[in-house]
């Protein structure tokens, strides 16, 4: 743990030391695992982004990069190290700073954590050596290894692994809530730890859904038993398929209320709300996988209308209450701390120079704007005819992952890199720019995806779109600029992940050190978490998150109408 000096701080003779930034009494214990995961998390996201420039520059067909099956080969490594190992592991990261770091607790078991690590790491090598290795009869399998498709015996055997890794990897949290609710048992949990609860239950139920899905297909891939019912397995298989994407969204929007108010100045305006809000998530979240197999023959109607309308406006519902409660929370607090002058000054005199505030901001927005509203409008029954399977579906969730919460994440690493690394940032400028960089390249080329999904009916999974799709006549040459404006931003968006890599990674090794308890002006330039518990938050106006919500119920109504419009263009009826 000791390698380099990265994992060394001052800590007293009990293993504390007490962060100038948030305030917080943090164990020696906490701080290197989070580091851990943390350095994990970005060695993952180095592998996949390195991938997605070979996917970006084949589906741009002007360069065409890969033939067809090293498309699917090279689309498989991007979608596995980004969508589930970078997130993963970051995610375990989220839970031992909403746990013990929050109740400043040691993290207890860390021999178990350690483990957990060491699993998922052979787990995710495993799941890339399988992949890479894939020749026939096996199939990449990218995010959907559907049986009777075989994949390597590698990749199930990695997927277990791994998920079994994250499942003990948790166990640390857990029992970090448990003793301190047996230490104080009605003392509530403060938000932070409790939206990590939430994550953490949420997770819990893919990893262990994900964990019998796949034990059974390497058996059956190992001809251990010698048939499998094709439909419990695409059931199954998106009990994490989507899930995983579930977990996100909780440790988001966790990640979201904890770096607004420490780098932010905000404030939660109602924590019963808010927790209102994370138990929706608990019970209803994870059945937006049912947008996947909604043209499933094996499910019934009554489940299709159950999971496509009344169980995912729970999960809308919730989403829309954080969407709400975090921005006001932003302004509430900014304008107690006298920021906030006229309807937007509180944004305007924001520290948009941070890239901890920046990042986390433009995943708000982007998310919610573009990740979010998809999301709700493709769950639809019947709009999600016109989105199954297109590009539309890529776009939905590289808005929700690329943008939401790779964003969140990045934020977060900004800020472990600043307050448990105790380093500053090295090339100021490129760390200031890199959030605008990303959101910017990354957002465009999603309405890219999007747009030549929704209006051309571009199909998702092949190499060759535009020019030709083998064994049909379609002629989709109108979506080529579409195609030459997403090459263009792709390339922006991996850039900018590059350079994310680059200032974290230069700043951890050769960045100046700080004490940890000197100014702390660079990342809290307004005065961080410190409040006058005595001055109430609701005395304070909200009007411009107001504004905001209504702009943002305006594009919803309109991205729902134009959705409908683009339904009835399917059918000439009555003619």
């Amino acid at each position: 743990m000791s390698t380099l000096g990265l994992f060394d701080n001052d800590y007293d003779e009990d293993g504390f030391r007490r962060c100038s930034v948030t305030g917080l009494n943090v164990h020696r214990t906490v701080e290197n695992l989070v580091k851990l995961f943390g350095l994990s998390a970005v060695v993952a996201m180095v592998i996949g982004g390195t991938f997605a420039f070979f996917v970006a520059m084949t589906r741009w067909e002007v360069i065409g990069l890969l033939e067809a099956q090293d498309y699917y080969v090279h689309l498989t490594l991007h979608a596995w190290n980004l969508l589930i190992f970078w997130m993963v592991f970051m995610e375990i990261a989220v839970l031992y700073v909403g746990g013990p770091m929050v109740l400043g607790r040691r993290l207890p078991l860390t021999a178990l954590a350690k483990t957990g690590w060491v699993t998922m790491v052979v787990g995710a090598v495993l799941v890339n050596l399988g992949v890479w290795m894939t020749a026939p009869p096996d199939t990449a399998p990218l995010l959907t290894a559907y049986v009777p498709l075989t994949a390597h015996p590698w990749f199930y055997a990695g997927a277990i692994l791994f998920i079994l890794g994250a499942i003990v990897a948790a166990i640390p949290f857990f029992v970090t809530l448990w003793r301190e609710k047996r230490g104080q048992p009605y003392k509530t949990l403060p938000l932070i730890a409790f939206g990590a609860f939430a994550t953490s239950i949420i997770a819990f139920e893919a990893l262990v859904g994900g964990l019998v899905t796949f034990v059974v297909a390497f058996l059956w891939r190992m001809e251990f038993i010698g048939w499998m019912d094709a439909a419990w397995y695409r059931h199954m298989y998106w009990t994490i398929g989507h899930s995983t994407q579930q977990i996100n969204l909780a440790a988001m929007v966790t990640v979201w209320y904890f770096l607004t108010h420490v780098v932010g100045g905000a404030e939660v305006v109602s924590e019963k709300v808010s927790r209102t809000a994370f138990i929706l998530y608990i019970f209803f979240i994870n059945l937006g996988a049912a947008h996947h197999i909604l043209s499933d023959p094996a499910v019934s109607t009554g489940w299709r209308i159950w999971n496509a309308s009344y169980a995912m406006y729970g999960a809308a519902f919730a989403s829309m209450i954080h969407a709400f409660a975090i921005p006001a929370g932003i302004e509430a607090g900014r304008r107690k701390r006298g920021l906030g002058g006229g309807l937007f000054g509180w944004l305007t005199s924001a520290p948009w120079n941070n890239p901890v505030f920046s990042a986390t901001v433009f995943s708000i927005v982007l998310f919610g704007f573009v990740g979010g509203i998809t999301g709700v409008v493709m769950g639809q029954l019947q709009v999600n005819m016109t989105w199954h399977n297109t590009f539309a579906t890529v776009g939905h969730f590289h808005a929700t992952v690329a943008l939401g919460t790779t964003l969140a994440f990045m934020g977060l690493v900004y800020f472990v890199v600043r307050t448990m690394f105790l380093r500053r940032f090295v090339f100021d400028r490129l760390a200031t720019l890199q959030p605008y960089l990303y959101a910017g390249g990354m957002g465009i080329a999603t309405l890219m995806m999007l747009y030549a999904g929704l209006l051309y009916g571009v199909p998702r999974r092949t190499a060759e779109v535009v020019e030709n799709i083998p064994g049909t006549e379609f002629n989709l040459a109108a979506a080529a600029p579409l195609f030459a404006i997403f090459g263009v931003f792709a390339v922006i968006a991996i850039l900018a992940g590059a350079a994310f890599v680059l200032v974290a990674v230069a700043s951890i090794l050769v960045g100046e050190r700080v004490d940890g308890t000197g100014s702390d002006a660079d990342i809290v330039p307004d005065g961080g978490a410190t409040v006058d518990e005595d001055d109430p938050v609701h005395a304070y106006e909200m009007r411009g998150t107001f504004l905001l919500c209504l702009l943002f119920l305006a594009v919803f109504v309109a991205s729902y109408v134009a959705n409908w419009y683009l339904l009835t263009e399917l059918w000439s009826v009555g003619l």
